[in-house]
Formats: C-alpha cells, sequence, structure tokens
C-alpha cells in the first residue's frame, strides 16, 4: 500500500527530522547544562547555594528534560515515518539503531527522576551516565544524519 503524496511534500518533508534533531542536540546541550548547574547548587555551601537557587537551575533543568524526552520520540518516530513514506522501506543500519538507543536510554534516564527526588544516588549517576552517552551519540547521530541528507540532496539533482 502506498500512499498518494504530492511531490513537493515527499520532497521537503525529509528535511524536517534533520532540522529537528540539530535543533535538539543544541537543547540537550543546555539541558546538560543545567544540570550540571543544578548538581552544583545541590553540593554549593551555603551562600552559594542561596543565590543558585535564585536561578531555577532544578525546574529549568526538569522541564527542558521532558520536552526533549517528547521531542526525540516525536523526532524519532517521524524520521522512520518520512523514510517509510518517501522509500517504503527502512534503512536498517547504524543511524537507525542509535536513534532507537538512544530514544530507549533518555526513556529510562527520565523514568529515574522521581527516584532522584528522594536522594537516590545510584538513580542519580545512573541519569548522568545515560545522558552523558546521549550527548556523545547526539553528536555522531548529526554527522552520520548528515551524509544521509547528503543523498537525498544528491538524488534530487
Amino acid at each position: 500500500m502506498t500512499l498518494d503524496i504530492p511531490e513537493p511534500i515527499k520532497v521537503w518533508s525529509q528535511f524536517g527530522h534533520p532540522i529537528l534533531m540539530w535543533v535538539l542536540l543544541g537543547l540537550t546541550i543546555y539541558t546538560l547544562y543545567l544540570g550540571i548547574q543544578w548538581r552544583r547548587t545541590r553540593t554549593a555551601d551555603k551562600d552559594l547555594k542561596k543565590e543558585l537557587l535564585q536561578k531555577d537551575f532544578k525546574n529549568r533543568h526538569y522541564q527542558l528534560g521532558s520536552l526533549l524526552l517528547a521531542l526525540m520520540v516525536i523526532g524519532n518516530l517521524g524520521g522512520m515515518a518520512i523514510t517509510y513514506l518517501n522509500n517504503e522501506k527502512l534503512f536498517f543500519g547504524p543511524h537507525l539503531l542509535v536513534g532507537l538507543s538512544m530514544t530507549g536510554m533518555i526513556a529510562i534516564s527520565a523514568s529515574l527522576s522521581p527516584l532522584m527526588q528522594k536522594g537516590n544516588e545510584l538513580a542519580r549517576y545512573t541519569h548522568i551516565t545515560l545522558n552523558l552517552i546521549i550527548v556523545g551519540l547526539f553528536s555522531w547521530q548529526a554527522f552520520s544524519g548528515m551524509e544521509i541528507v547528503q543523498k537525498i540532496l544528491d538524488k534530487m539533482t
């Protein structure tokens, strides 16, 4: 079964996923910064802690992390959907597998929030480790994704 999608939509829809993912990479790095600042706030001495608490790093990290989770899931599913609609198949390879792995990792990382709020250090270190792995994989994904975009552009010419 194929959908009759107008050609301009098919062509230009292929660029939504890469654009969203580059925005999310930036958001991921900023969310990491907020998490580091929240950790710094939690471990600061009394005077510095009072100053840092005013910047609300905890809530900003939590809110952006939640947005990041939602957009990463939507972006992952959207990328697969657009690929399938344009090619009638998914391309099984490192980019797809790493993207799926990252989506699973960010879901696990986010699910640790209630335990971290109760002071569970294992959950906190697991959250940090998963997120550092995600940042590394996301950086690799950005460049492997640009190779895919280049292939799409080559087909267009």
